[in-house]
């Protein structure tokens, strides 16, 4: 049997563009010679729909949706399995259940749903779907085959050291006999994580001595991304078909006859750089929108973010602004200049010493008999961030912020300044990670300029001022701040494990939990790491933590 893995990028509620997709894509496969085209898991709806699930309506639509399918695909030649959301019919008052359907000739040949309903980090599957009861094996043309989707593979007691729930869906339906397991999967994209799949289902594959293919959501949906890197293995657990990274992608193959491929190299910093393209670009787009501004200072960040703008959007539809203080280099806004002849993008000036001349006179009186501080430091910022938004408004293009993670984990960022945007592009990648992408993005011709891959980082909120008058050098702060928000372990690990001093790291993991009331308030932020900020991590604000 030819079966057709078809990675595309859905768009959370689109129906019509989905299906389009979906057909799209199934005469394509049938042009090729599929028997079955496979998608991923809520193709038809979008992943992930989050309380749209809890609209009756939504879920109304749904169902409509799966008859549309059936109908627009029911002369062609290939079945067709896609995953989509529809109303969960028992008692336990969950609104929805997370189904797979295969469809034939306009009929509907399965109804599958999911059983294990992840629960941790960005999932939140139990407060949304029933899980199932019953799980079957499908026949199509004597082939038998058995469906999952997506967590419903993760959970082989032989490869995780801890299982999170007490069956193993698939063990189960190999009780049934399958030829053939199918995975439908919208798992997001983090570091490691491509490599982590297919060791998982490899395992699978040799326990169950039967193929295993994967079909991935690809995209960007929010926060999250999607890699796609759909693949295919034989029931030796070795690789048959690899579908690309970071893009829409069809390939054929035959479950039992198809020849081992060799894996393509896998580089986390390349990968990085993509998946924040991808995701820069569908937020964008899916939001409707085209243009967007960045703020550029300079530094290494906020040109990340315009190169990374230049490549989802194309250099027209990119404007940079500086805005230099009375305390900005005027080798801050060459190398701007530099970078944004680099990029072919538009780059405008607006000095703002007069405005923050006037801004710190007005407040004079307020602030009599006391001392210039912070306070004067982040009304730059914050003058920054008005005249961004007002361009957003004046010209509908959305503001990028240019934030690290580095900095949103210790608070080294102001409210309504340097926070204000729609989107957070690089604020998963540590400041050390945004150096090594950029060295990535320079390895055939200067993209970044090399005076802003050299130069200290600089607020240049007052004369001579450098990152380290405050905070440890990054190449020590960045993994404190890996091992405490990614990994939760101890500061007493920390320093023990790094050869730090105590002090230190008690004084970086005091700054990161004050920090939580401006995190919440910051804009959503595109998850290349395994705990990111935002969606996955949820910690109160009011509280009192003992370091």
């Amino acid at each position: 049997m030819k079966i057709a893995i078809a990675q595309i990028d859905p768009t959370v509620g689109d129906f019509t563009g989905n299906v389009e997709k979906i057909v799209a894509a199934s005469r394509r496969a049938a042009g090729l010679g599929a028997r079955l085209t496979v998608f991923s898991e809520l193709a038809i709806c979008g992943y992930p729909p989050a309380d749209f699930l809890e609209k009756p309506s939504f879920l109304a639509r749904c169902r409509t949706a799966v008859d549309e399918l059936a109908l627009a695909t029911s002369e062609l030649t290939t079945a067709v399995l896609a995953g989509i959301a529809l109303p969960a019919m028992n008692d336990s008052g969950k609104p929805a259940v997370n189904a797979a359907v295969l469809l034939d000739g306009g009929k509907l040949l399965l109804e599958q749903h999911k059983r294990l309903l992840p629960f941790y980090d960005v999932f939140d599957e139990q407060r949304y779907f029933d899980a199932a009861r019953t799980q079957q094996v499908v026949e199509l043309d004597g082939t038998r085959l058995a469906v999952t989707i997506c967590e419903d593979a993760w959970n082989d007691k032989n490869f995780w050291p801890r299982r999170l729930y007490a069956v193993d869906p698939m063990h189960e339906l190999m009780r049934g006999r399958p030829d053939v397991h199918i995975n439908l999967s919208s798992s997001p994209f983090w570091h490691g994580k491509r490599a982590v799949r297919r060791s998982m289902l490899a395992a699978i594959a040799k326990r169950d001595g039967i193929p295993v293919l994967m079909s991935n959501q690809v995209g960007g949906n929010d926060s999250l991304i999607f890699d796609g890197s759909s693949f295919a293995l034989n029931a030796r657990g070795e690789l048959i078909a690899q579908c690309a990274s970071f893009e829409e992608d069809l390939v054929l193959l035959d479950p039992f006859e198809t020849q081992p491929i060799n894996p393509a190299e896998e580089d986390d910093t390349e990968a990085a750089y993509r998946a924040l393209v991808l995701g820069t670009r569908d937020y964008v787009r899916k939001c409707g929108f085209k243009k967007v501004l960045v703020g550029l200072s300079g530094g290494i960040d906020s040109a990340l973010v315009a190169a990374i703008a230049t490549e989802a959007l194309g250099a027209e539809n990119v404007t940079c602004i500086g805005m230099p203080s009375p305390y900005s280099s005027s080798g801050s806004i060459d190398d701007s200049r530099q970078l944004a002849a680099n990029l072919g993008i538009r780059f405008e000036v607006i000095g703002i010493s007069d405005l923050f001349t006037g801004f710190t006179q007005t407040l004079a009186p307020l602030f009599a008999g006391t001392k210039p501080d912070t306070t004067e430091e982040n009304i730059q910022p914050r003058i920054r961030g008005t005249l961004l938004m007002a361009l957003s408004n004046k010209f509908s293009a959305l503001v990028l912020t240019t934030g690290n993670k580095s900095e949103m984990a210790v608070g080294y960022c102001t409210l309504y300044g340097d926070m204000v945007g729609a989107l957070a592009v690089i604020g998963d990648l540590v400041k050390t990670r945004v150096y090594a992408v950029c060295r990535w993005l320079n390895r055939e011709r200067e993209v970044i300029p090399w005076p802003i891959l050299e130069k200290p980082p600089s607020a240049e909120l007052f004369p001579g001022q450098k990152d380290t008058d405050s905070l440890p050098p990054y190449d020590v702060l960045d993994p404190i701040v890996e091992a405490y928000v990614e990994r939760y372990e101890t500061p007493e690990r920390i320093a023990e494990a790094n050869g730090y001093p105590l002090a230190l790291v008690q004084q970086v993991v005091h700054l990161v939990e004050r920090s939580e009331y401006k995190r919440q308030q910051a804009a959503p932020v595109l998850k290349v790491t395994p705990k990111s900020f935002g969606m996955g991590r949820r910690f109160p604000i009011a509280v009192k933590v003992q370091v």
